[in-house]
């Protein structure tokens, strides 16, 4: 039970930096193009460096995982992302820091499968497995809540490079920790042979993808810089999927997982999940600011308390989730945040209260999206052979990512068009609710859509069993990486 809770709390530790890293360092954006001496037009590879490195390689930390074991690729992933924080952190000049931020973003596409590997191979016994996720989730969504306060406070009152240290001390403890406790990969297990064709395929058509949809809040989709690497990226994603399913001796993807049930509706449950919840924090603040003239820092503050429905919803999830099973935890928490999406839609409004308006919806949604995580992660990785924990870890990762990023583009495009056009004899004010109320209540569709989809999909199982892996496709024969059969 010691070494149980040691391993939760060092997947807890994973995943709060690399969540926290994703709000904590934007507050600070300013304060680093001021000493720094930034250019205007790459201040935001600051962010832009570490979130394609992070999106890039998250399928291929996940195979790592399985075939090095996690214990290994934890503590490699928490070491560069440690490392490259302080690096980040001492960074004289803006190349330094943009080398330290894509170091960062790679460690973490390291880091993040594993956690979530840690927590599925230690944690078999569904309900255990369950509460274990929930707290993850939980800790996950502190950090995500907390990032915009600690970081508006540490640039504030200690300066902007201690957004990077701060990390620092949780990193360095956590790869003592790991080297004392994990177990070693069984070296009775033989070690398969990297795809690296395949690594590199699908790291370069991810980060085709997502700097596309990046780039398409600025320059539209219609644009040479977003309509380039956009095509480039599916083309060369198509060509993974080929390669994956007929040149691959041993894949990076064994395609073979999409025919378990759980693992493709969870995945397409998250995405839609993603689209719709993980571009919120910035819509909101946003909304506070454009509308209500709120400061940066006072805008993170009003999204505070949305962070703590988020950690209650996320604590409560994996006891329904046990109870009710996946499917029904899944679909009601998705159809809470869709009622919270749309009440922050029918409330907006310039001269509406900040309690009326974003408080009470806002907590609404927190809770049901954060908690939905729970459910939907329980699915994702149930009756996955235990070889291939690290694999589903990373192709949930991705698909979360990538899912957040086409939703903060289209959902932001969405309120600048519909705020465009607006009757030109409205006020500014109301203009801009009207473009806000527009990507809130698609934020509720999308929320919909995915309470549907986990209705329908997913599989209605209080207690997932574990399958084992079916008949082995072209060049999978002895891999680990072995087709499973879909399964219910």
């Amino acid at each position: 039970m010691r070494r149980e809770g040691v391993v939760l709390a060092l997947a807890c530790a994973g995943s709060f930096v690399v969540i926290l890293d994703a709000t904590i360092v934007s507050v600070a954006l300013p304060s680093i193009r001021f000493g720094l001496g930034f250019p205007a037009g790459a201040l935001a590879w600051v962010v832009n460096a570490y979130t394609l490195a992070f999106a890039g390689f998250l399928l291929l930390g996940g195979r790592l995982c399985d075939e090095f074991g996690v214990r290994r690729i934890f503590v490699l992933g928490m070491s560069l992302f440690t490392v490259a924080r302080l690096a980040a952190g001492l960074a004289g000049s803006p190349e330094t820091l943009l080398v330290a931020r894509t170091v960062q973003g790679f460690g973490g596409a390291l880091l993040m499968p594993a956690t979530l590997s840690l927590l599925t191979t230690t944690f078999t016994e569904p309900a255990s497995r369950a509460r274990a996720l929930g707290t993850w989730s939980a800790v996950g969504a502190a950090g995500a809540a907390a990032g915009p306060v600690i970081g508006g406070l540490l640039t504030q009152w200690a300066g902007w490079r201690w957004v990077f240290f701060v990390s620092v001390p949780i990193g360095v403890v956590a790869v003592v920790a790991a080297g004392a406790v994990l177990p070693l990969r069984d070296r009775t297990r033989p070690r398969g042979r990297l795809d690296v064709l395949g690594a590199v395929l699908s790291a370069t058509g991810l980060v085709g993808v997502v700097y596309a949809v990046m780039r398409s809040s600025s320059d539209g989709w219609g644009s040479a810089a977003v309509l380039l690497p956009l095509s480039g990226g599916l083309v060369l994603l198509a060509v993974f999927l080929v390669h994956q399913h007929r040149w691959a001796g041993e894949p990076l993807v064994a395609l073979g997982i999409f025919r378990l049930r759980s693992v493709s509706s969870g995945n397409m449950v998250i995405f839609l999940l993603g689209l719709g919840f993980l571009a919120s924090p910035i819509l909101l603040s946003l909304y506070l600011q454009d509308v209500h003239g709120y400061s940066p820092m006072r805008a993170g503050l009003a999204y505070l308390p949305v962070g703590v429905a988020m950690f209650a919803g996320a604590r409560t999830a994996g006891g329904l989730s046990v109870r009710i099973g996946p499917r029904r935890a899944a679909a009601l928490y998705c159809a809470i945040g869709a009622v919270g999406f749309a009440a922050i839609a029918v409330l907006a409004g310039a001269h509406t209260s900040y309690v009326v308006s974003v408080l009470v919806p806002g907590m609404v949604f927190g809770f049901g999206t954060a908690a939905a995580f729970t459910p939907i992660t329980v699915a994702a990785t149930s009756g996955v052979p235990e070889r291939q924990n690290g694999l589903a870890a990373g192709l949930l990762n991705t698909v979360r990512q990538t899912s957040g990023a086409l939703g903060l583009a289209v959902l932001t495009a969405l309120a600048a068009a519909v705020t465009a056009g607006s009757p030109s004899g409205l006020p500014k004010g109301e203009a801009l609710v009207h473009g806000y109320t527009a990507a809130f209540l698609a934020s509720a569709a999308c929320l919909a859509a995915a309470a549907v989809v986990a209705a329908l999909t997913m599989p209605g199982l209080s207690s997932p069993r574990r399958e084992r892996a079916g008949r082995p496709g072209r060049g999978t024969t002895g891999s680990p990486q072995g087709s499973p059969r879909g399964g219910r």
